[in-house]
């Protein structure tokens, strides 16, 4: 079993941000594998454009992909009665190492 961390950055519509954050609250990804580590928010991150950075980490067998992929595809995700693409206009993703 290897642990990947991955640190995603979104951009979120004007406006969105505190209700952004507060939907992703109550999210378990626990079932998949997955814990949310830290997460931040950043106001005015470029002009008026404000930003959601967290940090993911996966412990299992799959490649992260196919882990986070099963989540996207599982009932309980079915469950949410709203889409990301409501509330943002960017995402990035990056694999990283902890070294601390």
């Amino acid at each position: 079993m290897t642990r990947t961390n991955t640190v995603r950055t979104y951009t979120v519509r004007e406006g969105r941000l505190d209700e952004w954050v507060e939907k992703w609250r109550d999210v378990d990804r626990s079932a998949a594998g997955v814990s949310l580590g830290s997460r931040c928010m950043v106001r005015g991150w470029i002009g008026s454009v404000n930003g959601h950075i967290w940090v993911i980490s996966y412990d299992g067998d799959r490649r992260f992909e196919e882990a986070n992929a099963a989540y996207w595809a599982s009932p309980k995700r079915d469950q949410l009665a709203w889409t990301p693409a409501d509330y943002l206009v960017g995402e990035e993703s990056r694999t990283v190492e902890q070294v601390l």
